[in-house]
């Protein structure tokens, strides 16, 4: 320190020191001056600014996500779209059911599969002439080496979708039970039915995810005033379970008759839940016919190596 204030003193005299102190204060003054002339900021004002600008973003971004979802694919619509009515109410009920309820979820579903298709069909060729073209193949191999890879890549979404629908059947039927047996709950404790299945829908959540999404859904489409039989009649539609559908059909025959519809969710809950007993007492029955292939296959091996083993090696010893 001594050192310094000498070589301080030697540059700048012996006022040097304080040289240093005045110019340090003077920076600290200027850095600190700009943040003493800004002025703060209403709090409501900002909490106002920010929901204005949160409202304008928020339609712009509904402006272009409409005219995306309407313009991007509208063009190709007569190559993406199937022109028979009954063939595109057929694969827009499947991919309903699937979960994809997008407006283009069709157009969507068969651009992926001709994308896939032309990608597959093109690393394929690419792979033939590379690595399979040199060793003079036969037609039916270079056609399988071509063509197949296209092929996969053309089916690979209709799998997909296939698989994902009937993964969500399973969970809408495992769940289902669960959820009456909750809605009857609500119902005796003094619910309305409406108010039942919001309160379903954020308990199944963590759990079954897809149900609650349906029972979501119903919910959202009775407070826009549409028919509750229609609402039903569409949700079922849209699981394609034939345990939903029935529940329907008796949710909309107690509204028709006027009965109470507590009575109607006990028996058809109590009904719900045998039935999947007999489902869980059905899996167990096919076990062993499921495990007989394998046991033979794992077990009948060894035993007969053990058992006939040794035999088989005494006989060849004694032909020696």
């Amino acid at each position: 320190m001594q050192e310094l204030l000498q070589m301080i003193t030697d540059r700048f005299g012996p006022a040097g020191p304080l040289y240093i102190v005045g110019g340090l204060g003077l920076f600290l003054i200027l850095l600190t001056v700009p943040f003493f002339l800004k002025k703060e900021d209403d709090p409501l004002d900002k909490l106002k600014a920010n929901n204005e600008r949160a409202k304008e973003g928020a339609k712009s971004r509904e402006v272009l996500r409409a005219k995306q979802a309407n313009e991007r694919l509208e063009r190709y619509s007569t190559f993406l779209e199937p022109q028979n009515e009954e063939e595109y109410s057929a694969i827009k009920l499947k991919l309903l059911q699937a979960g994809y309820r997008g407006k283009d979820a069709v157009r969507y579903f068969y651009f992926a599969q001709f994308a896939l298709g032309l990608l597959g069909l093109l690393a394929g060729t690419t792979y033939f002439f590379l690595f399979i073209a040199q060793t003079e193949p036969d037609t039916q191999k270079t056609l399988m080496y071509i063509l197949g890879p296209g092929g996969a890549g053309y089916y690979l979404p209709k799998y997909w979708v296939t698989k994902r629908l009937e993964e969500r059947k399973k969970q809408i039927e495992e769940g289902f039970p669960d959820a009456l047996d909750m809605l009857l709950v609500c119902v005796e404790a003094g619910q309305s039915l409406d108010q039942a299945i919001i309160r379903v829908a954020k308990e199944l959540r963590a759990s079954y995810e897809h149900l609650a999404d349906e029972f979501e859904m119903v919910s959202y489409e009775i407070k826009a005033g549409k028919d509750k039989a229609a609402v039903f009649s569409d949700m079922a539609e849209r699981c394609g379970v034939m345990d939903i559908s029935s529940f329907v059909t008796v949710l909309i025959q107690s509204a028709t008759f006027g009965t109470s519809i507590a009575d109607a969710l006990r028996v058809y809950a109590a009904e719900m839940r045998d039935k999947r007993v007999m489902r869980a007492e059905e899996a167990a029955n096919k076990l062993p016919t499921k495990m007989t292939l394998a046991t033979m296959g794992l077990c009948v091996p060894p035993l007969l190596i053990i058992l006939v083993g040794p035999s088989i090696v005494n006989i060849q010893a004694l032909g020696q």
